[in-house]
């Protein structure tokens, strides 16, 4: 389980960076890490940034906070979670500190980035669809890691105790769910599911609503209380998914898809058929025969072939779009580094020049610090010339519109699958309970 949180850093910018990088909060400082800036410096790289902005605004920062579940995450885990977060929802364009504090009950991760992107010092837009943006992925990536996720509603209520309660398993509803969990993977239909709970010791009542009682348990639960993904329907159609996930294969021969389809459409209809008419409607075997027709697939096979080939474009997309996004992040810390140093490196000229170093060093120290950090960051990145400012950033956006190209050819892609993946389920399903067609299962 993850939550966030922002909210605006509008002053002692520098303040709230100390706050984060605390080195008893975050293991001596081995949990602290940064995009675009040094941790050390970044209050007043922030503040050069922000010194060049178009609409200075009130922000100076914006401060997310992602706090994670007691023992579900380990600090480094929490961390990378925390830096995956940042360059998703930031792409690389703001600088950032990322520190994750283990002082306290629950790991959580602060993530302080500039109020202003390092290539066109603009304003980061902070509102209700942002905010809902960083949620998600954070969701996202919780799940990718095995983490728990709340969702919007859930759990209102409830006491931390009760909570703890429930990750720890002392809940007899966290207990079913597991048991539910455990059973679907395993069975071949309902009844088979019904099999196997009272191998792990369920009580089964059947009634309007399926309820289950372990040993030493006082009452029935029913299914429909742990969640949309617990109820009847809900678990017929899981058993179902994944005995179709098993693969199913054609027996005969010569005898089209389509056809198939148009079969089991006219087996719905007779009376003896209800239950499977229940489960899988007419609807859903009109459409997929719909779809069928319209995109000419008659071969079980040719249908396979052609999710297989949609599923590779949509790999080859979103290579091609994390590449650019990999790409545009470090044109924007190296935009950001050349202008730093082109901005500062007057100072440093007359800084060797000065007679009373040490006295023009105090006046011009900050200056003289990004300067300095800007000179090495060049060296590290393999600069052995300036390049041209202009032709750079020309280069970034032109590099920019090429992104929004490929993230649109993603966004179509990725949706074409998820049709064909909704059709081929549905194809499957059909098949699967059409009477008279025998299909074998690959384990």
């Amino acid at each position: 389980m993850a939550v966030t949180k922002i909210h605006p850093v509008k002053s002692t910018l520098k303040k709230a960076l100390d706050y984060i990088e605390n080195p008893d909060k975050t293991d001596g400082k081995l949990l602290v890490s940064s995009h675009g800036c040094s941790y050390e410096t970044a209050d007043i790289e922030f503040e050069m940034l922000l010194e060049q902005a178009y609409k200075k605004g009130n922000n100076l920062a914006h401060h997310l906070i992602q706090s994670f579940a007691p023992g579900e995450a380990t600090p480094e885990q929490a961390h990378e979670i925390g830096r995956q977060l940042a360059d998703e929802v930031l792409q690389g364009k703001y600088p950032y500190v990322l520190t994750t504090h283990i002082d306290k009950g629950h790991i959580h991760n602060h993530l302080i980035f500039c109020a202003v992107d390092m290539v066109n010092q603009r304003k980061y837009i902070s509102n209700k669809q942002s905010y809902a943006y960083i949620r998600r992925t954070s969701d996202r990536l919780c799940r990718e890691n095995g983490l728990s996720v709340v969702k919007p509603g859930q759990s209102k209520g409830q006491s931390y105790a009760e909570w703890d309660a429930q990750r720890k398993g002392k809940s007899w509803k966290v207990k079913l769910k597991i048991a539910i969990d455990a059973a679907i993977p395993q069975s071949k239909d309902f009844d088979d599911f019904l099999r196997l709970m009272e191998l792990q010791g369920y009580e089964i009542k059947r009634g309007k609503f399926i309820s289950f009682r372990a040993h030493g348990q006082e009452r029935f639960t029913r299914c429909k209380t742990l969640g949309d993904n617990y109820t009847e329907e809900a678990i017929t159609r899981r058993v179902v998914g994944l005995a179709v996930d098993r693969g199913p294969k054609q027996t005969q021969k010569g005898v089209t898809l389509r056809i198939d389809l148009e079969n089991n459409i006219k087996a719905q209809q007779s009376a003896g058929y209800a239950r499977w008419a229940k489960l899988h409607n007419l609807k859903q075997a009109a459409k997929a025969l719909n779809f069928l027709t319209e995109h000419g697939i008659d071969q079980y096979a040719d249908l396979e072939s052609r999710v297989a080939e949609i599923s590779a474009a949509n790999d080859e997309a979103a290579a091609a779009l994390k590449t650019a996004e990999r790409r545009l992040g470090e044109m924007a810390v190296l935009i950001k580094n050349l202008t730093t140093y082109k901005q500062t490196r007057p100072v440093a000229l007359e800084y060797r020049r000065a007679k009373d170093k040490a006295g023009f060093r105090r006046e011009h120290e900050s200056q003289l610090i990004l300067c300095e950090a800007a000179a090495k960051a060049l060296k590290d990145a393999g600069v052995t010339k300036l390049p041209d400012l202009a032709a750079l950033k020309a280069e970034y956006r032109k590099l920019d519109e090429e992104k929004e190209r490929l993230y649109e050819k993603y966004g179509e892609v990725k949706k074409e699958l998820q049709e064909y993946g909704i059709i081929k389920q549905n194809v499957d399903s059909i098949l699967r309970g059409t009477p008279g067609k025998e299909h074998t299962q690959e384990l």
